[in-house]
């Protein structure tokens, strides 16, 4: 009797249990059918903007220096040579500069002491003083390296380091083109759509990616970005990763 007794019991639970695995498998499924629906709800796709610009600030840095055996005898050439140079300059156009911090360093050579033995003997100093120029004045800037030749009949070396193109206005541009690129993105967005019979509703969500400043019409690309100071006319380029409904 007990054993007729505890068959519904056990009957129970099996369809206790099979209707706990069919409710799952139903959740399960519903799942993965609201996911399809939801995915082809939306499309996700990349636009794109690139605009050309040309550098509206120029940095010119450059150094010369001078040697003497005593270190007050070296900073006095240093000051005659700086007067020479700020004349230079301003007679070339470069009237605003900066003087950048003055490096001193010891001048050795190999020596005997009185054991004979080889060692280094101070034999002198040299200063080097940089200066620096920030000018919207591009063309008269780019010009003073190759003009400061005229220095060396003074006696002065004035070593350029280098020129430095920027784009100010690089910040407004990227809120520019950052519309550009969305504007593109939904282009494209409703172009694949259309080939499924499909048309956009609206922009769900935008993010803007790297921007790339190279020079001009270059495509090199950089996962932190580039930011090009070497030459004068520049090419910027940035991406938008869109996401839009579908009606």
């Amino acid at each position: 009797m007990e054993n007729h007794s505890s068959r519904p019991h056990l009957f129970g639970l099996l369809a206790g249990l099979f209707l706990a695995a069919g409710l799952c498998f139903a959740s399960i499924l519903f799942t993965r059918t609201w996911t399809r629906l939801h995915e082809s709800q939306v499309i996700d796709v990349t636009g794109s903007a690139r605009k050309n610009v040309q550098s509206d600030l120029v940095v010119w840095r450059a150094s010369f220096g001078v040697d003497d055996e005593s270190l007050l005898a070296a900073h006095e050439k240093l000051k005659a040579a700086l007067v020479q140079v700020d004349a230079f300059l301003r007679a070339k156009g470069g009237k605003e500069f900066t003087l950048l911090p003055v490096q001193i360093r010891e001048i050795t050579a190999p020596a005997k002491n009185e054991d004979d033995e080889t060692v280094t003997k101070r034999i002198g100093y040299r200063l080097s003083q940089r200066i620096e120029i920030k000018s919207a004045d591009i063309a008269t800037t780019t010009r003073l390296g190759t003009e400061s030749a005229v220095l060396l009949e003074q006696g002065i070396a004035l070593v350029s380091e280098g020129l430095e193109f920027i784009y100010t206005k690089a910040s407004e541009a990227k809120i520019e083109m950052m519309a550009e690129a969305t504007k593109d993105a939904r282009a494209r967005a409703e172009q694949i759509a259309g080939q499924g019979g499909r048309k956009i509703k609206e922009l769900r969500t935008a993010r803007m990616g790297v921007v790339q400043i190279n020079p001009l019409y270059s495509s090199a690309t950089s996962w932190e970005g580039n930011n090009d100071n070497s030459s004068f006319e520049k090419t910027i380029t940035t991406t938008v990763s869109a996401t839009f409904s579908l009606e």
